[in-house]
């Protein structure tokens, strides 16, 4: 589980075997970012293992373009709660700061504030697209005389970072069939990630019933973002804002499900 937790607060998850044979341009459109300031999520997450359905964490996303800046900053942060806390005594905070270029939907730096029981690392990634490098470095609060953990990667013109690949997929015209594929940094190190819109379902959500793309990111397996056997989907609503509404993440721990519980734009 700690694992999991500490490579997956995007909001993701379950895979089906479709053959797709599309791959589409992956650039989100120029000033995209920009639809998504102002807009809250917030979800719930639950984990079926020895316990059906078993409350493990909240988590939510917020978007905000500040006064006078050409950046939009997406603030997520998933927190244990229920029965997590009560029956496995685990606890985890994570908190995550992603900066985007609102031009070009770049990440420009990522800020990551992890508690896992009684562990704590905070850390920083920059990215210099003229050095094209991305720099991480990582600290231990609880330690200062630690050395600080150190990785730069070369990077491609184009970066995101796990939760901006999110939003620049959903700023994509997506339909059924689309092979979408971005360069992903986490952690200092770079991967390729596709994502395969693989079906168009009804799904029941706070927002009633709606149309949904089924989304499936190869983000399980050997060289991969996560390194162990998994299956991953996310489905989004058939629409301009491509709110995602459900995940599901099945691992060996079991299988993870998490749901919107309500979404809000501040315009």
């Amino acid at each position: 589980m700690k694992t999991l937790f500490s490579r997956s607060i995007v909001i993701s998850i379950v895979a089906v075997s479709v053959a797709i044979g599309v791959i589409a341009q992956s650039a989100p459109p120029v000033d995209s970012a920009r639809m998504f300031a102002g807009e809250t999520l917030k979800y719930e997450g639950k984990m079926d293992k020895i316990l059906h359905g078993i409350s493990v964490a909240d988590l939510s996303f917020n978007a905000i373009i500040p006064p006078n800046s050409n950046e939009l900053l997406i603030r997520s942060e998933a927190v244990s709660k229920g029965t997590l806390l009560k029956l496995f005594r685990y606890s985890f905070l994570q908190q995550y700061d992603s900066t985007v270029d609102t031009k070009t939907f770049h990440i420009l730096k990522t800020v990551k504030h992890d508690v896992q029981k009684e562990r704590i690392r905070d850390s920083e990634a920059v990215f210099n697209y003229t050095d094209k490098r991305v720099t991480f470095v990582e600290t231990d609060p609880k330690d200062p005389m630690r050395p600080p953990r150190r990785i730069a990667s070369e990077i491609d013109s184009h970066m995101l970072d796990m939760i901006s690949a999110i939003y620049a997929l959903r700023a994509l015209p997506l339909a059924v069939g689309q092979r979408h594929e971005f360069s992903v940094s986490d952690s200092g190190l770079v991967y390729k990630i596709p994502f395969l819109v693989t079906a168009r379902e009804m799904q029941k959500t706070v927002l009633g019933k709606m149309w949904c793309l089924r989304i499936e990111p190869e983000i399980f397996g050997e060289n991969r973002l996560i390194e162990q056997k998994g299956e991953m989907v996310i489905w989004v609503t058939d629409n301009d804002r491509h709110t995602p509404v459900r995940s599901q993440i099945k691992t060996q721990y079991g299988k993870f499900d998490i749901k919107l519980k309500s979404a809000a734009v501040m315009q």
